[in-house]
């Protein structure tokens, strides 16, 4: 006896895993925005990871490097504080190692991200950090959105003293 499976059935099945696939790559995509938004220091770009009432928890790698930063709230924030042209920072990031966990319109992203850090009139000087990112998403429409994000470093190598643009 031969079992077969109605086409509605596999049409379901085959749907369901193709929006698992978009699903996944478009939670990636939030910290590709992130840094891709960094990095070109282009804001519309790095704003479009987050939701209007995001956070970001930069405390963990700040403790690890010996410096102290605030926890920031509000997607104009987060903006103001990690784009500010006033530091004068060169930035380059790669995310790779990720892991994403879909529960409904809600997803958890962990990543591995090394961010060089130099100042834009001297690239003499530099900090290069390791970090994991710790990442609380809702989905928005076909997107997802960045609700949290936490920050916390595995190693370092350089002047901490350069992501405050000294």
């Amino acid at each position: 006896m031969q079992l077969t499976e109605s086409p509605r059935t596999v049409d379901t099945v085959t749907a369901d895993a193709v929006q698992e696939l978009i699903d996944r790559h478009e939670i990636v995509d939030v910290l590709h925005r992130f840094a891709l938004g960094r990095d070109l220091k282009d804001p519309d770009l790095f704003r479009s990871a987050f939701t209007h009432d995001a956070e970001f928890d930069f405390r963990p790698v700040g403790a690890r490097i010996g410096l102290e930063f605030p926890v920031m709230h509000g997607v104009d924030m987060i903006t103001q504080v990690v784009m500010d042209p006033e530091a004068g920072l060169d930035t380059s990031h790669t995310v790779t190692n990720c892991r994403a966990r879909i529960t409904g319109d809600e997803a958890l992203l962990t990543a591995l991200v090394e961010a060089q850090h130099l100042p834009g009139a001297d690239h003499s000087r530099h900090l290069l950090l390791k970090n994991v990112y710790d990442v609380a998403l809702v989905r928005d429409g076909q997107r997802w959105l960045a609700r949290r994000i936490t920050v916390d470093n595995l190693w370092f190598t350089g002047d901490p003293q350069v992501i405050l643009g000294r």
